[in-house]
């Protein structure tokens, strides 16, 4: 099972298409959405969210995908239900980058507060990052500095921030997956 959780733009057609692509790893990939505008809401909507799919699944190596905002999730959430997570062009500093987008951004700094003190440390090689070296949204290399003591990072010289094709990294996200 694959849980995929979408960026800030969750009406996107590229979310489904996405989807579909993850397919090709695991037949049974299941949207986990949110609303992007209320993060002490989404945390709370995501993680049971997921309880609840993990209860419909025998999968024994699940699996979370996030882009964008939706890495930021997946990072946290697969860390506090003990998922693998795939983090494609993260927005690690949402508090940050979606000041004009949301009512509060400052939640995600209380968020960040609440958060077991140093948890990527404690979620070492449970999540993969891949990164596009042309993201317009995002400086990739500053995700890259910040992750790489942690997780694994794969690069993309083609894909721009909303990473429409997969397809390049879907053996390596499978690898991943069952490791």
């Amino acid at each position: 099972m694959i849980l995929y959780l979408h960026g800030f733009d969750a009406t996107s057609s590229g979310n489904h298409e996405k989807m579909r692509q993850l397919q090709f790893i695991d037949p049974d990939v299941r949207l986990v959405s949110y609303s992007t505008l209320h993060p002490k809401h989404d945390m709370q909507q995501l993680l049971k969210e997921v309880a609840k799919q993990m209860k419909h699944s025998d999968d024994p190596a699940p699996l979370m995908v996030g882009v964008g905002l939706g890495a930021y999730w997946a990072e946290r959430i697969g860390f506090l239900t003990g998922l693998k997570s795939v983090l494609i062009n993260p927005n690690l500093h949402p508090e940050l980058t979606m000041q004009d987008c949301i009512d509060r951004p400052e939640e995600y700094v209380d968020i960040a507060n609440k958060c077991v003190t140093e948890f990527r440390l404690k979620n070492q090689h449970q999540a993969m990052c891949i990164l596009s070296m042309h993201d317009e949204v995002t400086d990739n290399t500053l995700s890259a500095n910040e992750l790489s003591p942690y997780y694994l990072i794969e690069w993309d010289t083609v894909q721009p921030h909303k990473f429409p094709q997969l397809a390049a990294h879907l053996p390596k996200i499978s690898q991943f997956k069952t490791a």
